[in-house]
């Protein structure tokens, strides 16, 4: 979506499962978004999607499975999810009917970026993400919403074959 405008809705319910605001979550959220859009498919009601993510127990990176899930449809509830711990914050989603996979990636521009940012200075400080003033953190998140896909990911197929989707 080169050159307009566009503002993904993350629905309320999804920040209060997550708990926080904080610019992971969306981010997150946008890499389900984007996955399902470049396999034509929507949100999983039961298993006709599956995704593996590749991140890791660092708080940021758990934060965007979150909005992955909440994104997608895929969890660990409904047994189309698995985690790789691989401190990546990325994904493989996986149309399970037709046998197409998708991989997305943050752009590592985008990242670094971010991690230049006031709110990750002060979350290495350790002050919470619930505790960090609105006005820090409500811009980067609209400013993820905003972005297009190609600022914030890499996104490529994936060959079904090479997939291993054992939860």
């Amino acid at each position: 979506m080169k050159g307009g405008l566009k503002m993904v809705q993350i629905p309320d319910w999804v920040f209060e499962f997550h708990g926080h605001k904080c610019p992971a979550m969306p981010i997150g959220s946008g890499a389900g978004l984007a996955a399902m859009k470049q396999l034509g498919v929507g949100r999983a009601s039961n298993k006709e999607l599956f995704m593996v993510c590749k991140n890791g127990p660092a708080h940021a990176t758990a934060c965007f499975l979150d909005g992955v899930m909440a994104a997608t449809g895929c969890t660990y509830g409904k047994g189309n999810a698995v985690k790789q711990n691989y401190g990546k914050n990325a994904i493989t989603l996986v149309d399970v009917k037709r046998k197409k996979a998708v991989r997305v990636v943050m752009n590592p521009a985008f990242q670094k970026k971010g991690l230049a940012s006031e709110f990750v200075k002060l979350r290495s400080q350790g002050i919470e993400p619930k505790d960090i003033q609105p006005e820090i953190v409500s811009p980067m998140i609209e400013n993820i919403l905003k972005a297009n896909d190609e600022d914030l990911f890499l996104i490529g197929e994936v060959a079904y074959k090479n997939l291993q989707m054992k939860n």
